[in-house]
């Protein structure tokens, strides 16, 4: 499970990553800061399968209850309009961001930066444009990877060769887009049935729309939302887009203050508060204090809701705690709840197997629902939260 993280220059892109990875990153007012792509560790936070437990299960990402569980984060290089033609960094840019299972798009909300990212007067840009010109890019791309191939590919269905829908997959194989993605696109569309030859350019860039946005899901952070005189613009965003306004900076300042043990502040929390017998200077004074006028503006900083969303509200994804003893809730170490995997909706037993071991997921014979007792087969749909052991005749390694 990796996500994505874009925008064009000086958006706070950077400055989100640091703050949800802890991670510091090179950042400044200019394109392409970024050049190769951060990647670091982000957490979810969630609450812990052992809060319905006598006790806590101690385990070192479970805070009295709050679970933390481990998401990659990709901080792409940055983006300009023509990153389709080569422009700026151009494919290299695409590629890496391709490679997410979805994507954040961080953007300008307060109008301060050109489309461009260059400094401008705040509100005086329109940060529609910057997603409109985001969502192109990847169309045109994704055009130009079909293009390539079409009179190919026609030429293959006609002499059936190829079926439709495999043969596009194949198209775009490393992108992380699946056969039954492209097959969901066809069937909506009515495309599976017309003739290959006979679709338009319309049929084509309508395809692959959909494709990407079935594919790479996209949520918009609307970031520097603090500087905005009304959040009217998030109205606007959220008709088409899931949208959630923040302000990494003000994340990113609260949790390096936590870290030196200044306030007391948990990512996600709508307030923090100072620690007792610590002095603090006019200059961290006068920062918390703006801290707390941003997030009296926008409740939170937004940036543990957007990570919390994008998996959950985007992707749609369950957690699901495997257990090696089903009595004790243990692995074989004696850690209570050791592991919370996260799984698309819908996911069976067995799928939760393949994901702990390929060897697992080969020799499987059946599962356990701990909470209930009772045995499941390798096709039972799982729940948010279950707590499940596999029974497999093959062992890891």
């Amino acid at each position: 499970m990796q996500i994505g993280l874009l925008g064009k220059a000086n958006v706070g892109k950077s400055t989100f990553f640091s703050a949800a990875t802890e991670t510091l990153v090179q950042s400044g007012n200019f394109p392409f800061t970024t050049i190769e792509p951060n990647v670091g560790v982000c957490y979810l936070k969630i609450n812990c399968e052992c809060t319905n437990l006598e006790n806590r299960c101690e385990n070192d990402l479970c805070h009295d209850g709050i679970r933390f569980v481990p998401v990659k984060l990709i901080d792409v290089a940055g983006l300009v309009p023509g990153a389709h033609e080569g422009k700026g960094l151009g494919n290299q840019f695409l590629t890496d961001a391709m490679k997410a299972d979805a994507l954040i798009h961080v953007v300008d909300v307060s109008g301060s930066t050109d489309i461009q990212g260059q400094p401008v007067n705040v509100g005086t840009h329109d940060p529609l444009e910057d997603i409109k010109f985001v969502e192109e890019e990847f169309d045109l791309w994704f055009k130009q990877i079909l293009d390539r191939e079409w009179p190919k590919l026609v030429k293959e269905i006609d002499q059936k060769r190829a079926k439709i829908t495999d043969g596009i997959a194949r198209r775009f194989t490393g992108l992380g887009i699946l056969e039954s993605q492209v097959d969901q696109v066809l069937i909506s569309m009515s495309l599976k049935t017309k003739k290959a030859q006979d679709w338009s350019d319309d049929d084509i860039m309508g395809f692959l729309k959909s494709l990407r946005k079935i594919a790479k899901p996209l949520l918009i952070a609307a970031n520097k939302a603090d500087l905005c005189d009304d959040l009217k613009i998030i109205e606007k965003i959220s008709t088409n887009f899931k949208v959630i306004p923040s302000s990494a900076e003000t994340e990113l300042l609260l949790r390096k203050a936590t870290k030196a043990e200044l306030i007391n502040y948990v990512p996600g929390d709508e307030s923090f508060s100072g620690k007792d017998n610590v002095q603090l200077s006019e200059q961290q004074n006068n920062a918390l204090h703006l801290a707390k006028n941003v997030m009296t503006k926008i409740q939170t900083t937004g940036v543990q809701q957007i990570l919390n969303s994008i998996i959950f509200d985007v992707l749609d994804m369950i957690v699901v705690y495997p257990v090696e003893d089903e009595t004790k809730l243990m692995n074989k170490q004696g850690q209570v709840l050791p592991d919370a995997r996260l799984l698309k909706k819908g996911s069976t037993a067995k799928e939760l197997a393949f994901t702990i071991h390929q060897d697992i997921g080969n020799g499987f014979l059946h599962a356990i629902d701990a909470k209930t007792k009772q045995r499941i087969g390798a096709d039972h749909e799982l729940k948010n939260n279950d707590i499940i052991k596999i029974v497999s005749t093959l062992s890891r390694g």
